[in-house]
């Protein structure tokens, strides 16, 4: 959507505590980000120090591997990207240190860079302790200080955000915005500048993917809320809905919609963790992982069935698979629909020895982290979105996306 007018929120805060070695999002509480910002493609970076963390998962690299210019000397003190089609800098990204700002493209440091913040960003003071972009209708009208620029008229206010704690990076994300101080994150309104109430949580459980969290953690709303994208989903014949992320997954009672999380070791435990795809077909659960097929009773305690894992080819028929990002059988149905990169295939489940056919492009939807298919139609999630289609037909047909949903909220019920 193209933005008419767009706002810079710029912190200033002046107070960084940081820490030596090697970092590890997952160990402990957490860490203290230092700056956060997404990158054309979607995929958040978190700025600990010199290192970098690219998405919710993985471990942590040098900032100057993939931003070279950001040697020893240059600690990030705040990040955004720049999304502003009006603007020469539209998907450019903006990194904050000292009285300095550098301005990257596609990772290509930009001639001229670094320049003086005042330079750049004229009113906005040196030392910017953490930079979100806002667009026009969302930020601030009434009022560490928050200094407002507007890119297309380069206007600056500035307010005194007493309710909100001492920010050191901040982040707009899935249409909220998120001020992170130490190992926690607060979500505010940026029209009133008010914090929610009672909604400081521990950023790990929610923009994190870890084998294991803190002691305190609320499993259940965790997995429930998490702003982490799932690996895998599927609703078996009662309707009940298995949902898979990193370690850990949910399950929802169709009847009664309780919820109950785990981890998948110990439900599963010939699986471990790390799912990459699941159907439910004639009363089991088939979950892909790798290049293997695991096959589960549905009901507790989940029976795997002697014989298997069986390889992707004596199970799927296909030859070379290296992943599969997602899969499901609709209704009664005995066709499996198996999603590589942007193509779909139909294995019939009846057939021996089953093989891939039909092989046809997925359209507008270019890529699917998981996919399930219920009597109302099939949902493919893509990121933390959904989008619905009555039928398997009608979404490789689709000349358009159609409206987006919420995982965590409309398929969970999470209500912040």
């Amino acid at each position: 959507m193209k933005l008419l007018s767009q706002t810079l929120c710029l912190y200033h805060h002046l107070d960084h505590h940081h820490t030596d070695g090697v970092p590890d999002r997952c160990e402990g509480k957490g860490l203290e980000m230092d700056a956060v910002a997404v990158n054309e493609e979607g995929v958040p970076y978190f700025f600990h120090d010199h290192h970098l963390f690219k998405g919710f998962h993985g471990k942590a690299e040098m900032s100057n591997e993939t931003f070279p210019e950001l040697d020893d000397h240059v600690h990030v003190d705040a990040a955004f990207r720049m999304h502003y089609e009006d603007s020469d800098d539209h998907d450019h990204m903006f990194f904050f240190f000292k009285d300095k700002v550098l301005s990257y493209y596609q990772h290509k440091l930009e001639d001229g860079y670094p320049k003086p913040i005042s330079e750049v960003f004229p009113g906005i003071p040196d030392h910017v302790d953490a930079a979100v972009e806002c667009p026009k209708p969302e930020f601030m009208e009434d009022g560490g200080d928050m200094y407002h620029y507007d890119v297309k008229t380069k206007a600056v206010t500035s307010k005194n955000l007493q309710n909100l704690p001492s920010c050191t990076s901040a982040f707009r994300f899935m249409e909220h915005y998120y001020c992170f101080h130490g190992h926690q994150f607060t979500k505010f309104d940026p029209k009133t500048g008010d914090m929610h109430i009672n909604y400081t949580k521990n950023a790990q459980d929610y923009f994190m993917r870890c084998s294991t969290f803190d002691s305190n953690s609320d499993h259940v709303e965790r997995e429930q809320c998490s702003r982490v994208h799932l690996d895998a989903i599927t609703s078996d014949n009662a309707g009940d809905i298995y949902a898979f992320r990193g370690h850990h997954y949910l399950h929802k009672d169709d009847a009664t919609d309780a919820l109950k999380a785990e981890s998948i070791e110990s439900a599963f435990k010939e699986l471990h963790s790390e799912v990459d795809a699941v159907f439910s077909y004639e009363g089991h659960l088939h979950m892909i992982k790798d290049d293997n097929v695991f096959v589960y009773k549905v009901g507790e305690p989940h029976t795997h069935l002697d014989g298997y894992p069986k390889t992707v080819k004596e199970e799927l028929g296909f030859e070379h698979a290296d992943h599969i990002d997602a899969a499901f059988v609709c209704n009664d149905q005995h066709i499996a629909h198996i999603i590589i990169d942007d193509k779909i295939y139909d294995v019939d489940m009846k057939a021996s020895p089953r093989v891939p056919t039909n092989e046809r492009p997925m359209g507008v939807l270019k890529h699917v982290d998981a996919a399930m298919c219920g009597s109302t139609g099939v949902k493919a999630i893509v990121g933390n979105h959904f989008y619905h289609f009555d039928s398997v037909m009608l979404m490789v047909a689709a000349k358009a996306l159609p409206e987006q949903h919420r995982v965590s909220q409309e398929l969970f019920g999470c209500d912040h």
